[in-house]
């Protein structure tokens, strides 16, 4: 019969860290304030078109800022803490 090894006992090694769900959350809120800054720029009246969606803010900022969140995201998942010293 084979002989069973002791079991280290150590902590549960999870992916991510406290930093990493952190930088999750906030690049999934910059992705949202560039979605609404893309919000925006209709017309009341169908038959009258609206230069308005052609703004600064909806073609360059708002991609921008949905690009930026994207890019924080990959940083989030790519981040690896440094583990806490133990004493």
């Amino acid at each position: 019969m084979a002989r069973k090894q002791p079991e280290k006992t150590r902590k549960a090694d999870f992916a991510f860290r406290k930093e990493n769900y952190f930088l999750l959350a906030a690049g999934f809120g910059i992705i949202i304030i560039g979605f609404l800054l893309m919000m925006g720029g209709k017309s009341n009246d169908p038959n009258v078109f609206s230069e308005e969606i052609f703004s600064f803010r909806r073609i360059t900022l708002a991609p921008l800022v949905v690009l930026l969140g994207f890019v924080i995201e990959l940083v989030a998942i790519m981040y690896k803490p440094q583990p806490p010293e133990e004493k």
